[in-house]
């Protein structure tokens, strides 16, 4: 396929994420990629996306299937389920398309492991959709860490508070999750993301979770030390079930100094160095759109499918599954009351 040929894309689950992100993005870069075609389980519900997108009735479909059947459609979006992952993966690859999911990756590691073996059996790329390993201070914040020595620990720590008006809260199968940790793998991922990005995988950690709130479904709440392959010490501390303020804050620490990454007002976030030389510290620019990963997501899975070459891909299955591994083992931790567990490998 030319690489100037935009990826016609068909969409499965044609939910609330769907059609507030995944539509604007892919909307947003027509030189990569463009709806083609759409399905829900719900056929009304696949029409009335439809509608907004500029789908015509001919390209709705009720099951994943047919979506695949239609010779119009290069690539699936799925954005389904977790537990639906694995199967979708399973019949994409069987039709010779390629695949983008939502994290978590799977709604088990079992399950996390054999789309893992999938990808790795095929050169088909299979892309897991985390946005905030596109956020653009992740290289500032690389930039900097030679100036701050050899680094020793990081402390994240990421809360929000609860909102009863959250409209995820009506989607069925968050109220009863089955993928690990419920709200804490689902949200909890994307923090993951964020600091083994910079500092690369965790080896153990130690954690503690509880119930916050009944709407959650399952845990809500986390609060675990760490140990990275590395050999770097930190903390890790998140929830989205308390009260305000929200507070989400980077600081990682070395032998000369600490940066602070302070995006609790994600319109105003603030990248902070401070070493021996500079102890008052001074902000570092953060870049624009510093948030915004959605629609980068979309053109790297349309550079490795327009380049065939899978190794192209920003977050491999093997990089998904270790962000869930991490809340997979806190929750294993927890249960056996904050003893050392060491984190699944793929």
């Amino acid at each position: 396929m030319p690489s100037e040929t935009p990826l016609r894309v068909g969409l499965i689950g044609t939910g609330i994420f769907a059609s507030q992100r995944h539509y604007p993005a892919i909307a947003s870069i027509p030189s990569s990629v463009q709806l083609a075609a759409c399905a829900n389980r719900s056929i009304d519900k696949a029409k009335k996306f439809a509608s907004t997108a500029g789908i015509p009735d001919s390209k709705v479909y009720d099951s994943l299937e047919s979506l695949l059947s239609d010779s119009d459609v290069d690539v699936i979006d799925a954005l389904l389920p977790s537990q639906f992952a694995l199967q979708a993966v399973k019949a994409a690859i069987s039709a010779g398309k390629p695949i983008a999911i939502e994290k978590p990756i799977a709604a088990t590691l079992a399950q996390a492991k054999e789309i893992v073996a999938i990808a790795r059996s095929t050169d088909i790329p299979v892309a897991v959709l985390e946005n905030f390993v596109f956020w653009n201070v992740i290289p500032e914040i690389k930039s900097l860490l030679g100036q701050i020595g050899e680094v020793v620990y990081f402390s994240h720590y990421c809360t929000s508070p609860f909102n009863f008006n959250n409209q995820y809260l009506d989607t069925w199968w968050r109220q009863k999750p089955e993928h690990v940790g419920g709200f804490l793998s689902d949200g909890g991922v994307h923090q993951v993301a964020l600091f083994t990005e910079i500092l690369g995988q965790v080896d153990t950690l130690s954690a503690l979770t509880t119930q916050v709130r009944e709407q959650s479904g399952d845990v809500d709440t986390l609060t675990a030390t760490l140990k990275m392959k590395s050999g770097v010490l930190g903390s890790f501390t998140y929830t989205s079930a308390v009260s305000n303020p929200r507070i989400n804050k980077l600081s990682i620490s070395g032998t000369n100094g600490t940066i602070i990454y302070d995006f609790s007002d994600k319109a105003n976030a603030t990248l902070m160095l401070y070493t021996d030389a500079d102890k008052a510290g001074k902000v570092v620019s953060v870049p624009d759109n510093v948030q915004e990963g959605v629609p980068k997501e979309f053109e790297n899975f349309a550079e490795a499918v327009q380049k065939q070459d899978k190794s192209l891909l920003k977050i491999p299955t093997e990089k998904a599954f270790h962000h869930f591994a991490v809340i997979v083992a806190s929750v294993e931790s927890s249960k056996n009351g904050g003893t050392a567990v060491k984190v699944a490998e793929p």
